[in-house]
């Protein structure tokens, strides 16, 4: 059982994060991970946190916390460094790859921490985790810091395998240092944690004042636990402290031994609640009562436990609120998180209903600093008729219809896609049309390259293996356009989500690998030259051709197409005799030469034209079929080369 594992997955050497996420490179980490514990026959239970705290009592911590991702996100894209910063839709790719693994999952309503060591605690089972506050909590079987457990050097003992690791008990703690078990979470409160800032007080103890005399380096954590050698129980400790802050007035003082006495709350283990759901699948209570508990429908209980449903609902419902994720980005661009606010807003909308006006706070990021927004919930057609409480027994044809409404797509444009692609590429059609700058042909093209390639570690090393050491510089522009999408995606994955998936769930490992789109653009940008792709297996070729064909006819089909792309049409119409002469010329070339550096180049000529005129396009290649199927026929070995290739990929 463990938590703090997604963030020391996505922080592996060799994982990138600054180019929006290597997702099916962070999927095979997970895979790795899970596959090292079942072979030393270790049974992984996950528990994730949920929505915030409703008393707000982290809320400080968690806005600072905000604020300094903000900034680590801007240094991260101007310097290149690596600033630990969750790419978007790492949390997706997560709880879809457990399980797929068929791994334990259960999200709290709210932060996991104490539930993890209430169900530690019950099953006598250790806690794998790199956060302190499982330093405190009294765990039978303790607590395996996650860096120092060395999962990828699997060990063998005759015929058992383990992991080396190092293991953690409060009670050796307590023991080594001579102070009472009990204690433990008075000295975390004194301390300081996320809850309590005594080092703001006016007059903040000099805690290093009470380490041992002599002591070459003292700290103030050491003073504090040889000053706690002296108590036996919490409420003398708490009340000799509160006499070392000076002379409180009488509110003061109420005010910081009430601040304390939370702080040491938090280490209280409260009944176990995820013992039920991991063995009988039964979800748990709320936490709340009252009206806070009557917002939430009984039925979104257990898709949240799930983690089928992404815990910022319960925010939403009890608070009015969204807190949003910050991805790399510069500064001086507005927050990728604007483009897909739609999608968000039609979210609300059906969480809060036709109530009172009620408005979410959005936080987002503002240049550097952390705004909060009111955003409006949207009411609109379909979603007008849906009610939250009855949601899940709505007709499917409703809840279809509200997707492809916040979209902007029609079910008969995605009629000729996959299952599983039709949500990507109904989010990358109303992509096109709300990021800011408008995505141009390279980008699109990257992306749904990078969609259907099939197998992006594959093609991510042989681009990598070209040249190993060539570390390019993060084109800023391309990065704003592509966090967009990703922010699309995400809270289109999610509002498909609560309308209990109409449209089928991809697998979003598959769908961006961030380097390699990056570089493609790059390339298709200079050289044009992608061997990579050149050599796709021919069913990832068509995929390609599809998902391009689909997103260029809603494009041009759609109310809100460019007075400029209307233009292109027209003279497109105009030049469709020379265009084919001069296409054709161009493929009868191609047929003619060996040369697969020829051929790449020929592509590239071949691919300006088919920027200007794509459905035109397709009935070329139509008509050429025949011309080209005789050259096949006096040519076997020369056809199959360009199946292989995808002469017309691009």
């Amino acid at each position: 059982m463990w938590v703090s594992l997604m963030q020391h997955l996505v922080d592996r050497p060799g994982l990138d994060q600054n180019h929006g996420g290597e997702y099916a490179a962070f999927e095979e980490q997970i895979e790795k991970f899970v596959t090292a514990l079942r072979v030393c026959g270790i049974t992984p239970y996950v528990v994730l946190d949920g929505g915030s705290d409703s008393t707000d009592k982290k809320l400080e911590t968690l806005t600072q916390r905000a604020e300094s991702r903000i900034k680590k996100a801007h240094q991260a894209a101007v310097e290149g460094r690596k600033e630990h910063i969750l790419p978007l839709l790492t949390k997706m790719v997560f709880k879809q790859t457990l399980a797929r693994l068929e791994v334990p999952v259960a999200q709290c309503y709210g932060e996991a921490d104490q539930q993890i060591a209430a169900l530690a605690n019950e099953w006598k089972c250790p806690v794998l985790s790199n956060d302190s506050d499982f330093y405190i909590f009294d765990l039978p079987a303790g607590l395996l810091p996650i860096s120092h457990f060395r999962w990828e050097a699997v060990e063998q003992s005759g015929s058992q395998r383990y992991i080396p690791c190092k293991s953690y008990y409060s009670s050796s703690f307590c023991i080594f240092h001579n102070i009472q078990p009990e204690l433990l979470p008075t000295f975390a409160a004194l301390a300081g944690n996320d809850y309590v800032k005594l080092q703001r007080m006016e007059t903040p103890i000099n805690w290093a004042q009470f380490a041992p005399a002599g002591t070459e380096t003292t700290s103030r954590l050491e003073g504090l636990l040889c000053w706690l050698k002296g108590f036996r129980k919490p409420e003398e400790a708490l009340e000799a402290a509160v006499g070392l802050m000076g002379d409180l007035n009488s509110k003061r003082k109420a005010e910081v031994q009430k601040s304390l006495s939370l702080g040491m709350e938090e280490y209280k283990l409260p009944p176990c609640s995820l013992k039920k759901f991991f063995i009988h699948g039964t979800a748990p209570p709320l936490p709340v009562m009252g009206e806070e508990a009557a917002l939430v429908p009984d039925w979104i209980r257990l898709p949240l436990t799930q983690a089928r449903l992404t815990g910022d609902i319960l925010d939403v419902l009890q608070m009015q609120r969204m807190s949003l994720s910050i991805p790399v980005d510069h500064k001086d661009f507005p927050s990728a998180n604007l483009t897909s606010r739609p999608l968000r807003q039609v979210m609300y909308g059906l969480l809060l209903g036709r109530g009172k006006l009620l408005q979410v706070e959005e936080r987002d990021r503002e240049g550097l600093r952390l705004k909060f927004i009111p955003v409006q919930p949207a009411l609109r057609g379909v979603t007008r008729r849906l009610v939250l409480s009855s949601l899940n027994k709505a007709e499917p044809s409703e809840r279809l219809q509200v997707i492809l409404e916040a979209l902007k797509v029609t079910e008969a444009s995605l009629s000729r896609l996959p299952d599983h692609l039709r949500l990507p590429v109904a989010v990358t059609c109303f992509w096109l049309h709300r990021a800011q700058p408008r995505p141009d042909q390279t980008l699109l093209k990257a992306l749904l390259l990078g969609m259907s390639s099939g197998d992006a570690l594959r093609h991510r090393a042989a681009l990598q293996g070209e040249n190993p050491r060539c570390k390019r510089k993060l084109d800023l522009k391309v990065a704003h356009a592509f966090n967009q999408w990703q922010a699309c995606m995400k809270d289109g994955v999610q509002l498909n989500q609560l309308l209990c998936c109409p449209l089928p769930e991809p697998q979003v490992s598959r769908l961006y690998e961030g380097t390699l789109v990056h570089e493609l653009v790059h390339r298709m940008r200079t050289t044009g030259r992608l061997k990579a792709f050149l050599k796709s297996d021919c069913s990832s070729v068509r995929q390609y051709r599809t998902l391009l064909t689909v997103v260029h006819q809603f494009d041009t089909h759609t109310p809100s197409a460019t007075l400029e792309t209307q233009k292109k049409a027209a003279a497109s119409e105009q030049q469709r005799q020379p265009l084919d002469d001069l296409t054709a010329n161009l493929q009868q070339l191609f047929l003619q030469s060996d040369d697969e550096e020829t051929v790449t180049e020929i592509n590239s000529i071949i691919q300006v034209h088919e920027e200007l005129r794509m459905d035109e396009l397709l009935s070329l290649r139509t008509r050429y079929r025949t011309k080209e199927r005789n050259n096949r026929s006096h040519n076997p070995e020369l056809a199959r080369k360009e199946e292989c290739r995808g002469w017309d990929l691009l």
